[in-house]
């Protein structure tokens, strides 16, 4: 699939020389600063050594000084408690924070994780009368509840208060509960708007501390869960998130909890004879593909609840069993997902109006519930559209959307909301559920809506380049002070740079189905060759062997082969040499 290139605005010359004779770096890592809003020796000192310090009041967050006396209303009358959230990873890291805090407090603390296939996506009826029924006054709900009107006032009619705590779109309505946690509520002045759900439980356990004199070290063996959903919920590590994420990667990397540590052994993260600092800390994409999906795949093949009990174990064999258990729904779920992903990729290969249409819409009756996301995004990546993939459960359609860049699917659904029954979402990724007999037409509609707004640059996916450099600059000063500007991801991430006129060695090679591993030089620049490793393009390697210049856009990374450490250029994308780039 071919890529549009696209140069980031570049740093202002003048704030680039300053910052770059201020720490005493090149030009070129001068300007990545300065793209990301660094323009002093001081934004430097924050955003290389983020600091807890720098955490915003969580009483900026409206509601939390309702919520922090709630719970304390709550622990001083000796009332259960319970915490609720949502099956996935966000929730039930957001679970786990919340009650291991709570069971500081209290010894009447429970947690409530629904069932993915009978309850669905949020608080549910059946979780209510069981609160009802277990006789708890006050539920505690995370990453879920910021549309759940009814059911909060159907919970308040039987005596049981609500403190939400979400990080989803508000409706135009609020739910009847005592305090509504939510930095996206309208009349939220938090300074701050993409907390994870955990992120949002985080803050209130800090408000908490900060009200009745708990000493905030207490409250870094949180980090842990909280960086899981940072990384695996894809919010922006920028702000307090970035805070965030790079102390909960220390934790994490150091003294995980019983529960992650048995991941991490699992996914060859963790060694019993591990030495933390001499070892590398984990990163962003270690939590996003090793311990994210393992966390989701309780919710996703049996019950969230697995997860939770894994992550407030104490016991560190029993903490294994648990993790084996849950590696095992892992293993299942990646079975199921590869299955289901060919079976789409065959329907639209099958489909003769597909290529007509703006987006791509699935739906299989015996499709898994557990794997559609997933499929969704798979869709996605292979054919670059917004996509809604369709399952049937319980009676009802569900389906899991995700997006491309720029393009809004949570405004595009919420354009059908009169055909749905529930939706919720971002602006990338968004859930929802509607009769059966409403499909078609909600296809129409969809589809209708998004070739009306998708602009046709969306359709194409994008490299969004930071900086052009020479090969030359790249030694190891340069990666040492580029390994500083993690944690990577969403709003921070590995800087992409471009490089041309580039030509082959004479060493680079096709490798694997379709890879090409790369030797390259510039041709009349002075120069060691720089290896490099280009997955998913081995089309492109004519561009590269032909003797002819060709240019690269790539990451900078460390390659380590048999106990030696070098640089590597990871490969985006390749382009001819004289083929027209827009900037």
């Amino acid at each position: 699939m071919e890529k549009r290139w696209v140069l980031k605005q570049q740093g202002e010359l003048q704030k680039v020389k300053s910052i770059s004779q201020a720490l005493n770096i090149p030009n070129s890592l001068a300007n990545l600063l300065v793209q990301r809003g660094v323009n002093s020796f001081e934004d430097a000192k924050d955003f290389f050594r983020p600091s807890l310090n720098n955490l915003h009041d969580p009483f900026l967050m409206k509601d939390m000084d309702k919520a922090v006396e709630r719970v304390r209303t709550a622990i001083q009358k000796d009332e259960k408690i319970l915490v609720y959230g949502d099956y996935d990873v966000d929730g039930t890291t957001a679970v786990a924070l919340m009650y291991t805090f709570l069971k500081t407090l209290s010894e009447k603390i429970d947690f409530y994780i629904p069932d993915r296939y009978e309850e669905g996506y949020g608080i549910s009826y059946k979780g209510i009368d069981y609160a009802i029924k277990e006789g708890f006054s006050l539920i505690v709900v995370l990453d879920c509840g910021i549309k759940a009107i009814e059911k909060i006032a159907y919970a308040k009619e039987n005596g049981i208060d609500f403190i939400i705590c979400d990080h989803h779109r508000p409706g135009d309505s609020l739910p009847p509960a005592v305090a509504i946690l939510d930095p996206k509520r309208k009349d939220c002045e938090y300074p701050f708007k993409e907390l994870s759900g955990c992120g949002v439980g985080f803050k209130l356990v800090q408000g908490y501390a900060q009200q009745y004199h708990i000493d905030r070290e207490h409250l870094v063996e949180y980090l842990d869960l909280v960086v899981v959903s940072i990384a695996s919920d894809i919010v922006p590590i920028i702000d307090e998130n970035r805070i965030l994420a790079y102390h909960g990667l220390k934790r994490i990397s150091s003294i995980p909890r019983p529960g992650m540590k048995a991941i991490m052994s699992l996914s060859a993260l963790w060694k019993e004879d591990r030495v933390p600092q001499i070892e590398k800390n984990l990163t962003i994409s270690d939590l996003v593909f090793s311990i994210g999906p393992r966390i989701n795949a309780a919710g996703r093949m049996e019950s969230g609840r697995n997860s939770v009990e894994l992550l407030i174990c104490n016991d560190n064999e029993e903490a294994k069993k648990k993790a084996n258990i849950i590696n095992e729904h892992n293993n299942e779920r990646r079975n199921l997902d590869s299955l289901t992903t060919i079976e789409a990729l065959e329907t639209i290969e099958n489909d003769p109006d597909f290529e007509n249409r703006k987006s791509t819409i699935l739906f299989n009756p015996d499709w898994h519930k557990g794997v559609i996301g997933i499929v969704a995004s798979r869709l996605t990546e292979v054919h670059y559209r917004p996509t809604i993939v369709f399952c049937e459960s319980n009676g009802l359609i569900t389906g899991s959307a995700r997006s491309v860049k720029d393009f809004d699917v949570y405004d595009a659904i919420d354009d059908c909301n009169d055909l749905l029954e529930h939706f919720g979402g971002h602006k990338y990724a968004a859930g929802l559920s509607l009769k059966p007999e409403n499909l078609d037409e909600f296809k129409k509609r969809f589809e209708a809506k998004v070739s009306e707004t998708i602009e046709d640059h969306m359709l194409i996916p994008e490299v969004s380049i930071d900086s052009v450099i020479n090969l030359t600059e790249i030694v190891p000063k340069f990666f040492r002070i580029l390994k500083q500007f993690s944690p990577f991801g969403p709003g921070n991430l590995s800087p992409t740079f471009l490089t041309k006129d580039l030509y082959d060695t004479g060493f680079s090679r096709k490798v694997g189905k379709n890879h090409i591993k790369l030797s390259v030089v510039h041709k009349h620049i002075s120069c060691f060759p720089m290896s490099g490793i280009a997955f998913q393009l081995g089309d492109k390697v004519d561009f590269v062997i032909n003797s002819e210049p060709f240019n690269m856009c790539y990451h900078v990374e460390e390659n380590v082969w048999n106990g030696r450490t070098s640089l590597q250029l990871n490969v985006k994308d390749i382009k001819a040499g004289n083929e027209i780039i827009p900037f």
